[in-house]
């Protein structure tokens, strides 16, 4: 482990390095012990929407995903943060539906599309401004759907004392071998709360779920089909242009990755038998990506040759000249271009 070696990804302009993101990384196995780091991965970290696979953990576990009938579109969705395309949005409806509820039952609020494409389509189509656009709703349409099979209030269901939510800190703790009632506690953009955690916990959860064979078995089975549902249907993980959605859809059974807010990035690597974390300390998600590539290459499961834009993304100017890149530092695994 190296405090002193953090995670640098640099961008260009011309042949000058104009601006620098630093961070730290973490490669781990499920019993705890550390493959590989990078800068400080002690400080607490709250995950935000990167563990998303672990809080539909309770859809799938409780047996609501079975009696609604819910297909790996649905899972996926429970795992995403979605550009809030048309199909995204209307199968978050279709599912509200399903188990009896409606947009007015979700309590992630609304929000615009946060990627510009969407935005831009999204303003042009005068598209509703609904909760069914938060990049959150498939999340909290499981959140619902495990409250409805269970018996347990609709209402309230983001609070830190609902079932719903307890039930998944609890199983994060568990996961990541952490207390989480010892655990800062924040609100996270959607609402729910979000723990702030050692990064080494974070990627102890995600090994975990790469390699759950230790647990019980019924949730080995909910783990082995959420990772199957992101890799099936990758584009209601994320959309049209996206990472998450490149990756799942192109190495099934090999990586599950996830994205999350403010510069953190998840993932789970079954055929290793590893979890990564990793948190870009400005919270840029322009070097977040970057890294999670970069720490893909390093560990062999993911083709330079085939990503080279995700690896060196370019930055254009605005008549779409390319006059920079983003990158990986040569400080940090000797990557650069």
């Amino acid at each position: 482990m190296s405090r002193e070696k953090p995670v640098v990804i640099e961008v260009t302009r011309g042949a000058m390095v104009e601006s620098r993101h630093l961070g730290a990384a973490a490669i781990m196995r499920p019993d705890g012990k550390v493959v590989e780091s990078w800068g400080d991965i002690d400080a607490p970290v709250m995950a935000r929407s990167a563990i998303k696979p672990i809080q539909a953990i309770p859809l799938v576990e409780s047996g609501a995903a079975d009696r609604f009938g819910l297909t790996d579109t649905q899972l996926s969705l429970a795992c995403a943060s979605h550009n809030a395309e048309p199909r995204h949005v209307a199968a978050v409806q279709a599912w509200l539906a399903r188990i009896g509820l409606s947009e007015a039952d979700l309590e992630c609020g609304a929000h615009t599309p946060t990627r510009l494409p969407m935005f831009e389509r999204f303003l042009r189509e005068g598209t509703p401004l609904t909760p069914a656009v938060n990049n959150c709703s498939g999340k909290h349409t499981g959140f619902l759907t495990t409250a409805v099979h269970l018996g347990e209030p609709t209402k309230g269901y983001i609070g830190a004392h609902h079932p719903v939510q307890k039930r998944i800190a609890t199983i994060y703790g568990e996961l990541g071998r952490f207390d989480p009632s010892r655990a800062p506690v924040g609100s996270d953009g959607c609402g729910i709360p979000t723990l702030g955690v050692p990064l080494r916990a974070m990627a102890t959860a995600m090994a975990v779920m790469a390699d759950p064979s230790r647990l019980k078995q019924s949730r080995v089975a909910a783990i082995v089909r959420i990772r199957a549902a992101m890799n099936a249907e990758p584009f209601f993980m994320a959309g049209t242009g996206r990472f998450c959605t490149q990756v799942n859809g192109a190495l099934p059974g090999v990586a599950q990755i996830k994205t999350g807010a403010e510069g953190v990035y998840c993932g789970i690597l079954p055929t290793l038998g590893v979890g990564i974390a990793l948190k870009i300390w400005d919270g840029a998600t322009r070097a977040s990506e970057v890294a999670m590539a970069t720490v893909l290459r390093h560990l062999g499961v993911l083709d330079a040759r085939r990503y080279v834009d995700a690896l060196n993304p370019p930055v254009r100017n605005a008549v779409g000249a390319r006059i920079g890149d983003i990158r990986p530092a040569i400080s940090w695994l000797g990557a650069a271009a």
